[in-house]
């Protein structure tokens, strides 16, 4: 008689163990049912970057390319063409701290520095400001340009 109360105890014990693993489960699923909202599939899946068309590169391809085999080396491209394709991704917006064109404030304690410091820090890189904004293909005139049509801004 002692047998069959221990095997009904751990029968019941087996039962109760298997009830708490079920609900434990079921929880989860409840809880994994809510994280299947539209709104949370929606902020988990929207983009992190942007597509840029071809039109918005423009300026960027190398006109000399684009123009045929002529020797002659490109024409520099102007201010507002290079920051349209390369600045204004941070400096349109203030992503990473980037001063906004345009906005005198912002500027007012760079330009304190003077040009040629603006300038270098646009060459070499500042704080998150990547080396030539991270326009390899920009020469330094060209960069001198961004620069320039950015100051005429404020």
């Amino acid at each position: 008689m002692k047998a069959n109360w221990e095997n009904e105890k751990v029968s019941l014990f087996k039962n109760l163990l298997l009830a708490g693993v079920a609900a434990a489960s079921l929880s989860g699923m409840a809880y994994a049912a809510n994280d299947m909202s539209p709104e949370a599939v929606a902020e988990r899946t929207m983009p992190v970057g942007s597509v840029y068309t071809a039109a918005d590169l423009e300026g960027i391809i190398d006109t000399a390319a684009a123009g045929g085999d002529s020797g002659e080396p490109a024409e520099p491209r102007g201010g507002e063409a290079v920051y349209n394709a390369a600045c204004s991704a941070c400096h349109g917006t203030g992503a990473a701290g980037a001063p906004v064109k345009g906005d005198a404030a912002a500027w007012g304690p760079r330009v304190d520095k003077g040009r040629d410091t603006l300038l270098s820090h646009a060459l070499n890189g500042f704080n998150a400001m990547p080396a030539r904004g991270a326009c390899g293909n920009c020469s330094d005139e060209e960069i001198a340009n961004a620069v320039d049509y950015m100051l005429d801004a404020i």
